[in-house]
């Protein structure tokens, strides 16, 4: 039987860098296979949590808070595509950033169902790739079902509200622990990774962590 491997990803679907670090841990773990048993969960983060319901260009929101030119913004845009193409993520136009609480809460939701990563992967594809918004609940919708999720229900949860109070408590937990750039990777509730990270340096960390515990584990058996 494989160790197994706790792994909370933290991290906002606003972020590009988060849809090349969860593309890249995914990739990782494939290429581990049976090595390991890894339990994946996501947690919420906002980029722009006052971010209205229009949105706001990219271009702008960029300028802003990063004081970055339209020419920096294009040429760090290049650098993603290329990093996202390197771990089977393709980036297509983005014009606009967007709040994502509703997607955190549906998302909180497709954990109870089991089906949150491809939920994420479905959101961050709908955004990065196709450039929807993610604060649109069709478009939410329609990437539920795309999940494998009830339609349906996913309805019901973003007309109704429910889980606000849960995303905003695992908001502010992450905070306090001192999160407030993402992804932020925590391996087994010790080992913290940001950044969107290539696939080898997950791959590699987590051999060193299963490494380190099964030394621990041979250290604390009985003879």
């Amino acid at each position: 039987m494989p160790p197994s491997l706790k792994i909370d990803f933290v991290s906002d679907i606003a972020c590009p860098w988060c849809a090349i670090g969860l593309s890249s841990l995914q990739l990782a773990l494939s290429r581990l296979g049976d090595e390991v048993d890894a339990q994946v969960v996501l947690h919420p983060f906002e980029l722009n949590p006052d971010m209205g319901p229009d949105g706001e260009a990219i271009v702008d929101y960029l300028g802003k808070k990063y004081g970055r030119t339209p020419a920096q913004i294009a040429e760090t845009q290049a650098t993603i595509r290329e990093r996202g193409a390197d771990v089977g993520f393709s980036f297509g136009p983005r014009e606009r950033v967007y709040n994502t609480f509703d997607a955190h809460r549906l998302l909180h939701w497709a954990r109870l169902e089991g089906r949150q990563v491809p939920l994420k992967l479905a959101l961050l594809r709908a955004y990065h790739g196709e450039g929807k918004d993610p604060s649109d609940h069709e478009v939410l919708i329609e990437a539920a079902k795309s999940a494998g999720l009830d339609g349906a229900a996913a309805r019901r949860v973003l007309d109704s509200g429910d889980y606000a109070d849960e995303v905003r408590a695992e908001e502010r937990e992450y905070q306090s622990m001192g999160i407030h750039s993402v992804p932020s990777i925590i391996f087994n509730d010790r080992y913290l990774i940001t950044g969107g990270q290539p696939a080898e340096a997950f791959e590699r960390v987590i051999r060193e962590i299963l490494a380190e515990s099964a030394g621990q584990a041979g250290a604390s058996a009985p003879l």
